[in-house]
């Protein structure tokens, strides 16, 4: 049995705590902002590209009065925009935030439903720690969607009620035609199901996992159980994982679409969960646990995180490709915006989903040093949390975006959470199932 050590347990509470006051010194310092400070923001910003206009003649002097009132009134306008998105900033890192680690925790469910529904020989001496992870899904899920109605129109602009009264000034007709859709107790009731589906499979995995164990020998009616639920849940994710990513990211913008944007959200959550089993299982072996777990199971993981980058990158490429080269203005709009503003963040993610896991783990004894996968697991992770971080911030902030202190305290807390939750789930069920039917097959698994 794992014990959760007072140390990792006193590390996670200190994440806890620091993030989650950070955050709300942050949360308080961006709403004390006054239009009077962006203002001066603003103008310092533009004296750079000032030059001198003093020469105007007599007889465009009226005009000039006129542009100048005219100019006023923009940079008004223009100001309290850049307010509005400053105060959008504490919010949006929080989100991101809480989705990176429930997606972690949801593409590990997925891995782990996958193992089971393809009788995979290889993986059952590592279905305790797919397990561990998956008990932050149900929390972190909930967080998602409290955070989400707790920002209302700061994240999804279609929250705004004046975005679909036809009397305001504020009145989308697009964003009206959606509203059947688009609209929060419909957004809430999805969620619920969305969570509720994913969070009952997770448990009765989990039950007949352990009843397995507990079960006579021979008797494999528990994992024949976990096999045909497991197939049954693959079925709902493919589903509610596509209109999870419409409604908890995609709709940040309502304005754009994409019909691949559910398998790229899919690609990236994946990826994401296979390297933090690799982290975590590498992490229990340092400690003397897991003995049964070779460097066969390390480079398995590897070669996962390996393919899940190769594809992730192919399904960037195909959605970026394609709106790129058809040029249509309200589609190719998503990335001029992220090119224009968000550039080093932009490219330095491809970089670092894309050419760091190709260079680092295209070799296959690489896969098989836990250091090495180790590093280039941070790199992914970092990499990923810039790709969610680049599909929510350019709808929210803008170009008022920056890493700083909201990001940083936003990702502390959920880090501390995730580990506290996931290693707490790890001291509930001893690390190795003994009665699977493969688990001796995964015991002398060897590449």
């Amino acid at each position: 049995m794992y014990t959760l050590s007072n140390r990792l347990k006193i590390v996670s509470l200190i994440l806890i705590i620091v993030g989650a006051g950070l955050w709300g010194t942050s949360y308080y310092s961006s709403h004390h902002v006054t239009m009077d400070n962006v203002k001066t923001m603003l103008a310092e910003e533009a004296s750079h590209g000032n030059h001198d206009n003093s020469h105007v003649d007599a007889t465009s002097h009226d005009e000039a009065e006129v542009s100048h009132a005219d100019a006023k009134s923009h940079d008004d306008e223009h100001a309290e925009h850049v307010i509005h998105q400053i105060h959008n900033r504490p919010y949006s890192a929080l989100y991101i935030a809480a989705l990176f680690f429930m997606m972690i925790a949801l593409g590990v469910l997925a891995f782990y439903a996958v193992q089971f529904a393809a009788q995979a020989g290889w993986s059952p001496l590592l279905f305790r720690v797919m397990e561990g992870i998956t008990y932050y899904l149900l929390p972190g899920a909930l967080i998602v969607v409290a955070v989400a109605v707790f920002a209302g129109d700061h994240i999804f602009v279609w929250m705004n009620p004046d975005m679909v009264n036809p009397d305001s000034e504020k009145f989308d007709k697009l964003v009206a035609g959606k509203s059947a859709w688009l609209n929060t107790p419909w957004f809430v009731i999805r969620a619920l199901i969305f969570i509720g589906g994913w969070s009952l499979y997770r448990f009765f995995a989990r039950k007949f996992s352990l009843a397995q164990d507990d079960a006579p020998k021979g008797d494999k009616s528990n994992f024949k159980k976990s096999f045909r639920i497991a197939a049954a849940f693959l079925v709902f994710f493919l589903y509610t994982e596509s209109m999870m990513s419409w409604d908890w990211i995609m709709s940040v913008d309502p304005h754009w679409f994409s019909t691949l944007f559910g398998w790229y959200v899919l690609s990236g959550m994946m990826v994401c969960g296979i390297t933090v089993i690799a982290l975590i299982t590498i992490y229990l072996k340092s400690k003397g646990l897991l003995e049964q777990v070779n460097d066969s199971h390390i480079h398995d993981l590897a070669k996962f995180m390996f393919g899940f980058s190769i594809f992730w990158t192919y399904l960037w490429f195909s959605q970026f490709m394609l709106i790129w080269y058809s040029n249509i203005p309200e589609e190719v709009t998503y990335f001029v915006t992220r090119i224009e503003d968000y550039k080093l963040p932009f490219f330095g993610m491809i970089a670092m989903n894309f050419l760091f896991p190709l260079l680092l783990l295209m070799n296959s004894d690489y896969k098989r040093i836990p250091w090495f996968v180790v590093m280039t697991g941070v790199m992914i992770l970092a990499g990923h949390y810039i790709d969610v971080f680049n599909m929510i911030m350019p709808a929210t902030v803008g170009d008022q975006w920056y890493i700083g202190i909201p990001e940083i305290c936003s990702m502390l807390f959920f880090a501390g959470l995730f580990i506290f939750i996931v290693f707490t789930a790890l001291t509930k069920a001893p690390l190795e199932p003994t009665r699977n039917p493969f688990v001796k097959e995964s015991e002398h698994f060897h590449y």
